[in-house]
């Protein structure tokens, strides 16, 4: 492989590293869109809040049909 990548066409030598680019940009963009979207805090506690509410809730319906 040692003369393999310089005996292609320059053109052809452009289009690999812009694919090279192109796939380490996109890898990159996808795992830190997985990284940080992976544990949305704020949206935990908003959905633990809304648990906690409706539980309440429900317990003050119980209370006032007894």
């Amino acid at each position: 492989m040692a003369g393999g990548f310089g005996s292609l066409a320059p053109k052809t030598k452009n289009m690999v590293v812009a694919g090279g680019l192109t796939a380490f940009v996109f890898g990159v963009y996808f795992y830190t869109m997985r990284a940080v979207g992976g544990t949305d805090e704020l949206q935990v506690a908003i959905d633990k809040f809304e648990e906690q509410k409706n539980k309440s809730e429900g317990e003050a319906s119980l209370a006032s049909k007894a």
